[in-house]
């Protein structure tokens, strides 16, 4: 099995200076400015790292985030490997920081009855496992939909509030995630029709820069979304590559690609945004190189590009 080195020896084999450290730097002491916004962290961004969850979460802290999205894959290795949820929950709030939301794959959307009935009962187990570590949401992207199949956003919005309705008791809300390539909710102005459509308080979008690029997305239609059905929000860029050909490994820091960031931000003001823009990259050439050093670009990048919420 795996040994699971502690803080120090993990960011020095990472090649990561601790002169922070050495003068009585600590997590909690990290002074967070008062905004409406937080920051946080998509753990994909240095997925090839195979961190374990538990020096994840330090290393986010570490580099100043707020709150982190871990994937429910990253769950389920910590737990096999004889991980308690509830612990990882307490790690997490030592730290000072927040769960914001787990990405899974439960494909509550499809045809098929008894493939959505299987999926909701597995977004059932995930909202309980994100629940364990303080979460209250969970990304719903549009899984077993995206190739050659298209759900109507009527038909798609009578089974997201099926999941809704499974995350009542539990406290934990679905985010429609738009996927840009995906057949079905692959445009923003749909996944906006999904919403409404569901007629439920708590239905809300989770969109993504560079699925609104890839999906071609009206950017302006995030005009359209109240401000309270957007909690969280993907911050990556593109560079000029046509949306047929661009993939998920282009994704790029924010603010070295292409995306309109400052129409992106008017448009958030204007809605009253107050969630959380969290960073999704998928790049291999950052996945090779130290995760300190990526999730503290990562943030600051972040920042520059969202002077508009500091």
């Amino acid at each position: 099995m795996f040994a699971h080195p502690n803080r120090r020896s993990f960011l020095q084999q990472s090649g990561v200076l601790l002169g922070a450290l050495g003068s009585g730097f600590s997590f909690a002491s990290e002074k967070k400015s008062k905004r409406a916004v937080r920051y946080c962290f998509n753990t994909s961004t240095v997925r090839e790292k195979k961190i374990p969850l538990p020096d994840l979460c330090r290393l986010v802290a570490e580099a100043g985030y707020d709150s982190i999205e871990p994937w429910f894959r990253e769950m389920d290795t910590y737990r096999a490997e004889g991980g308690n949820l509830s612990d990882l929950g307490k790690l997490i709030s030592d730290l000072g920081l927040k769960v914001e939301s787990g990405i899974g794959f439960a494909r509550w959307i499809v045809d098929d009855p008894k493939v959505r009935k299987e999926a909701l009962e597995e977004a059932k187990l995930q909202m309980d496992q994100i629940k364990q570590l303080g979460g209250h949401r969970i990304a719903a992207p549009p899984a077993g939909a995206t190739r050659g199949i298209h759900i109507a956003p009527e038909v798609a919005a009578e089974r997201y509030r099926e999941l809704l309705k499974v995350g009542e008791s539990l406290e934990v809300t679905p985010q429609l995630e738009v996927w840009g390539f995906s057949s079905t909710m692959g445009r923003l102005d749909e996944v906006i029709e999904v919403m409404k459509k569901a007629d439920h308080p708590r239905a809300c979008i989770l969109p993504d820069v560079y699925h609104l690029y890839k999906g071609g997305s009206d950017f302006a239609d995030l005009l359209k979304i109240p401000g309270h059905a957007m909690q969280m929000f993907h911050l990556n860029d593109y560079p000029p590559i046509v949306t047929t050909e661009i993939a998920d490994a282009d994704r790029v820091y924010p603010g070295d690609g292409v995306a309109p960031y400052p129409r992106i931000m008017k448009y958030l003001q204007e809605i009253g945004f107050e969630g959380a823009f969290s960073i999704e990259l998928f790049n291999p050439d950052y996945w090779k190189q130290d995760p300190l050093e990526v999730a503290r670009t990562s943030l600051k990048k972040m920042k520059a590009v969202t002077t508009e919420f500091a």
